[in-house]
């Protein structure tokens, strides 16, 4: 088996058939469609169902693929002077239930997400069933103009989640969705209670990570600002360095310090 099947997780054929049988049980449906989407589907297969269910379905490989993410995560808070706060899966379902649980209570807290319905398990598979969102596009699909309008919407919506005292624990481009006007958060990352301080600290120096390439270091921390004080700004930018070697960001960490250091003097 070559790396990338094994990090990408592929569900068989007998598998992907197996759950397929049981979402028709459990949606009482005689017939579906199931649409597979073309994504780097690194910690899951994610499908949708009659174009108004999101379902992931998650192997063991994908969470072996997750507990070397978050050991590289960890080594890498570790880096930027902090314990390491990211959590590891112990099985696929467990990944799913918390998949399930994150969404439910970032939504009572009135942030916009998918409509999260149920988590179960297919023999050795984890599968969680959430609301499908038509007709979306992510934050970085569009023009620097309306991500600078849609900035500081970003940044209010994480200030409400670390007010709650949650964090996200991934927070990129990909994973906050724009449909109508309205930002969705999705697939929040376990963080330990112990280190929520320093995930907050991590969350705020990815979402500026996240912004700088789409409207330049300036624009992004002015967006932050509206949202966070300049001490909490300085308490992310030790995680820049950190944030900078993820495959999944790329940024100018040099214009963000930068523009930071001119904040505060």
């Amino acid at each position: 088996m070559d790396l990338r099947r094994l990090v990408r997780g592929r569900v068989d054929w007998p598998a992907v058939e197996r759950v397929a049988r049981e979402l028709a049980d459990r949606y009482d449906r005689d017939e579906m469609r199931v649409e597979f989407l073309d994504a780097d589907n690194w910690l899951s297969t994610p499908m949708v169902v009659d174009d108004e269910l999101f379902v992931k379905v998650i192997t063991r490989q994908n969470t072996l693929v997750h507990a070397l993410f978050t050991t590289g995560r960890n080594l890498g808070a570790v880096s930027a002077g902090t314990e390491g706060f990211f959590e590891r899966y112990e099985t696929p379902y467990g990944m799913a239930r918390h998949e399930l649980a994150a969404t439910r209570r970032v939504r009572e807290l009135g942030v916009s997400a998918p409509e999260p319905i149920e988590a179960f398990e297919v023999g050795d598979l984890g599968v969680v069933v959430s609301e499908y969102l038509p007709e979306f596009r992510t934050l970085d699909e569009f023009d620097a103009g309306r991500v600078v309008a849609l900035a500081p919407a970003l940044f209010a919506t994480l200030r409400t989640i670390h007010d709650a005292g949650l964090a996200h624990g991934d927070l990129r481009a990909e994973n906050v969705l724009v449909r109508d006007g309205e930002l969705y958060v999705i697939d929040a990352t376990r963080v330990s209670d112990d280190g929520r301080e320093s995930a907050r600290a991590y969350d705020l120096a990815s979402a500026l990570a996240a912004m700088e390439p789409l409207i330049g270091a300036a624009d992004a921390v002015d967006a932050a600002l509206d949202h966070y004080a300049v001490d909490e700004l300085f308490a992310a930018e030790r995680f820049l360095d950190f944030v900078a070697v993820r495959p999944d960001h790329e940024f100018d960490a040099a214009e963000l310090t930068g523009e930071l250091d001119k904040r505060a003097s």
